[in-house]
């Protein structure tokens, strides 16, 4: 169920409802718009009797939502969701979701404080906005590396501080959830996790943002539940990511989905991010895909980059060069004007490759 507010609800008024929602045994979702608030019912097993709530003052109408995965719904909000960061001293704020493409590149694991600076520096020149990389890496053989843990959360933090890149990285199961999201500014759960349940409730209950990516062979439908889990516990900063799903096709790693872009853009207000270095799994792939995933409409890329990646010690293949990523900037900045997009690249730094 929805509830609708009339667009000069007061803040009193928003919460008199949320709050006589509460006492019926239900949990409240306020979710403010442009031009309205609406306030999402969850944790009813049928209808809601809409007699009681629609009599209540600056309530304008109460709503069946008929999609199972609700708070993520167009139906609920029908703007797009802007998640904000703020400025970070002399760096300016950025965004995830709106007329902003949010870039967030970086290395596949933190393999040193050295090899982590390197990469850092090349990126935040070239304008991207935040550095992703890995602290716990889920592998398929327990033989490899898995990761540096607290010390790669310490390294990016410091990163944070250097460079103002915010720091998006993975959390594997409850116990690195906590530190991520003490570190961190977005908390990313992966592939592997995206039906991890017990890890979405337990982000869900953090406020901090995530980024979510879609399973291995998620549906829409299946990918939006796993949000509507993180939200369902009052964190409504969900970031989606598209990063291919198996298939037939043996000439890439994954068959990157771009066709979910305009379809969850559709029914749902979350913004979309499109990684498409695991999505091709090979670094001539990288820069075209993510040229069709901008054309497409998609809110940002994730991009894996690689000083040395013939060295990297998890997805060298996959990850381009700094000129490449160069590249790939000058070629997103052309296209998005004609999807009605901008990129911000920052304020550019000097850097010791010049």
């Amino acid at each position: 169920m929805l509830v609708v507010m009339k667009s000069h609800a007061t803040p009193e008024q928003i919460q008199a409802v949320c709050d006589h929602i509460e006492q019926l045994g239900f949990r409240a979702h306020p979710l403010p718009g442009a031009q309205r608030t609406a306030i999402g019912i969850t944790g009813n097993q049928g209808e809601v009797d809409r007699g009681n709530i629609e009599e209540l003052s600056g309530v304008a109408e109460v709503i069946r939502v008929s999609k199972p995965y609700k708070l993520a719904s167009r139906d609920v909000k029908e703007e797009d969701t802007i998640i904000r960061f703020p400025a970070l001293g002399s760096h300016p704020g950025a965004t995830i979701g709106g007329r902003d493409l949010a870039i967030v590149a970086g290395p596949c694991s933190i393999e040193s404080r050295d090899q982590a600076f390197a990469i850092a520096e090349y990126v935040a020149q070239a304008g991207a906005q935040f550095f992703r990389g890995g602290a716990y890496k889920p592998r398929t053989s327990p033989y490899a590396f898995q990761g540096l843990g607290l010390e790669a959360l310490r390294i990016m933090a410091d990163i944070r501080s250097r460079f103002g890149l915010r720091i998006v990285t993975e959390a594997i199961d409850n116990e690195s959830l906590e530190l991520v999201a003490e570190y961190a500014d977005v908390i990313q759960i992966g592939a592997r996790n995206m039906q991890n349940f017990s890890l979405l409730k337990h982000a869900g209950k953090l406020r901090k943002p995530v980024l979510l990516k879609r399973g291995l062979s998620a549906t829409l439908e299946e990918f939006l539940m796993s949000a509507e889990y993180i939200m369902s516990e009052g964190n409504y900063e969900v970031i989606l990511c598209e990063r291919g799903v198996r298939t037939f096709a043996d000439h890439a790693r994954n068959t990157l989905d771009l066709s979910i872009i305009p379809a969850i853009q559709r029914v749902s207000h979350l913004p979309i991010l499109v990684d498409p270095s695991h999505g091709t799994g090979k670094r001539d792939s990288v820069l075209p895909m993510a040229r069709a995933a901008v054309a497409t409409g998609c809110d940002g890329i994730l991009v894996e980059v690689h000083h040395q990646p013939e060295k990297a010690l998890s997805d060298g293949p996959q990850s381009i060069y700094p000129a490449q990523f160069v590249r790939m900037m000058d070629e997103i900045q052309q296209i998005a004007p004609i999807v009605a997009r901008s990129l911000p690249r920052g304020i550019r730094i000097e850097t010791a490759a010049g």
